[in-house]
């Protein structure tokens, strides 16, 4: 038994505690450290013997929150493999682009998806032999998911496995509009962990999650930590906040963690007032500044207590935390760093700068991702020489070592805790005819925090109007990336080298 076998690792130790229930199944899925442990070895047995699968090589899913996530994550581990789980709410052609930088083996599917995974298989992906199909019937010689886990469950481990080698590739948008794939590692897992321990969990904690498994915050945040503590989750297929606080009250779950947008769709759904949330250690929230009035609400009305944090795919997940006495004293600022991790801010010329001075915030510490996955530039390009990881957050700290996001670097915009990339929209509108000048920015939004503005000059004599524009956004990106609106300007604000001034833009339309 090496590094990465978690699931072996927890099954020897607490073999009959109760590690998981899906509630996303029919009859729900109860399972122990020792059920888990078997799926895994069967799985990792099939990757290994049917589909070839070997040290380093990718293996994707794209599904539902589910069991089968964690299964494969799981099954990787053992064999030295990377998990590669597909964000589902990306068009097929992003997906595509994915598929062709990450070159899978195997893909994993669910029958949501078939018609996604009809065309990706249309295109011939290089590399990608095996489909194995969850539920329904599958395309025309994909493997039934109970045939890919019903091989041997003789135990498996890859020896070589260390602290450096890569678990998992997450997606990370650029602002040059092309995803890059932050290789997360065992060792930035443990590292990540024991911040978590240091500052939230403990042994007997039940968690809910409410993330997508294809987000850092669904599957490393407290997720891993909880398996490799011996704690139990709880998953569901999809957020529902009627059935969130249902499982919260009878499964007697500790710890819950999500968006704004979740605890203000949580407080405003019809079973809020009902609800026994007693059970509850702390609420987490991130992604957004969680409004004064919403922590409020929940103190006074359910008791809870809310600590805050910030995290990025490529470190931590877990970096900064705002503890709850801190919630409204110290609103709108993400913290200060967890125990192992180091944070500045500095200007443009790399020099940290004193209290109250805003500059880009930079992190160091081991939790740290390994770069980027076959790309040395942008690799090389995130961290400076000292091993410091820039960020491109504009962040001030004040004298009592909290720090505050003040604004991006680059443009990226979070609406309902997903990172949206200006750039990677405009690039598509600019594959309209009509479209001579655009720029996307983020206007606030009560609901979502952030929402998407296309701003857009049309070619002399064109013609289309803003329902033509974002219909043709939606045939192309995921639809979260679609902006909420599009103005059509006579001209753009220019600056003298000819770049469009956003600032002006969001001056006009933010208010």
């Amino acid at each position: 038994m090496t590094i990465g076998d978690y699931s072996g690792r927890r099954a020897l130790y607490s073999p009959d505690n109760l590690a998981l229930i899906d509630t996303g199944k029919t009859p729900e899925l109860r399972l122990t450290y020792a059920e888990l442990n078997e799926r895994a070895n069967s799985l990792a047995n099939w990757l290994r013997h049917t589909a070839g699968i070997g040290s380093s090589d990718r293996v994707a899913i794209l599904a539902l929150d589910g069991v089968e996530h964690l299964d494969c994550f799981f099954a990787c581990g053992k064999l030295g493999a990377i998990h590669t789980a597909l964000n589902w709410r990306l068009h097929w052609r992003e997906l595509a682009a994915v598929l062709a930088q990450t070159t899978p083996k195997v893909l994993i599917y669910s029958d949501e998806f078939l018609p996604a995974v009809t065309e990706l298989k249309g295109q011939g992906l290089p590399g990608l032999n095996h489909y194995v199909h969850l539920d329904g019937d599958g395309l025309p010689g994909s493997v039934p998911w109970n045939e890919a886990l019903g091989g041997d469950s003789v135990p498996v481990h890859e020896p070589d496995v260390d602290e450096s080698t890569a678990a998992a590739l997450l997606l990370t948008g650029g602002t040059t509009g092309a995803p890059k794939a932050a290789r997360i590692t065992h060792g930035m897992i443990a590292w990540n962990t024991l911040n978590t321990v240091i500052h939230d969990l403990q042994h007997d904690d039940i968690y809910l999650n409410v993330f997508p498994l294809f987000h850092t915050g669904g599957l490393f945040v407290y997720t891993l930590p909880q398996f490799i503590l011996g704690g139990t989750t709880v998953l569901m297929r999809r957020f529902d906040p009627d059935r969130t606080l249902e499982l919260i009250e009878r499964e007697r779950v500790t710890v819950f963690a999500a968006v704004p947008t979740i605890y203000q769709a949580l407080a405003a759904c019809p079973g809020w007032p009902a609800a026994d949330l007693s059970s509850l250690r702390f609420c987490t929230s991130g992604g957004a500044p969680l409004p004064v009035p919403l922590v409020h609400q929940y103190v006074n009305e359910k008791g809870i207590r809310f600590k805050q944090g910030f995290g990025m795919t490529e470190f931590g997940p877990g970096v900064f935390a705002l503890a709850p006495e801190d919630a409204v004293r110290k609103a709108g600022s993400i913290g200060r760093p967890n125990f192992f991790v180091s944070a500045r801010v500095v200007d443009d010329d790399n020099r940290p700068l004193g209290p109250g001075k805003i500059g880009e915030l930079a992190l160091k510490g081991p939790s740290r991702s390994a770069g980027y996955f076959n790309d040395p530039q942008a690799t090389a390009e995130a961290t400076d020489t000292e091993g410091w990881f820039h960020t491109g957050d504009l962040a001030r700290v004040d004298e009592e070592g909290y720090f505050t996001i003040v604004d991006r670097k680059k443009d990226m915009f979070i609406s309902g805790g997903e990172n949206v990339y200006p750039a990677e929209v405009e690039a598509a509108l600019y594959r309209h005819p009509a479209v001579h000048l655009c720029a996307v920015i983020g206007v606030p939004d009560a609901r979502w925090g952030e929402v998407g503005l296309a701003c857009v000059a049309l070619r002399a004599n064109a013609q289309a109007g803003p329902a033509e524009l974002l219909a043709f956004l939606r045939d192309n990106l995921a639809r979260y990336k679609v902006p909420r609106r599009v103005e059509i300007l006579d001209a753009l604000p220019l600056s003298s080298a000819g770049k469009v001034l956003k600032r002006e833009l969001r001056e006009r339309f933010s208010h």
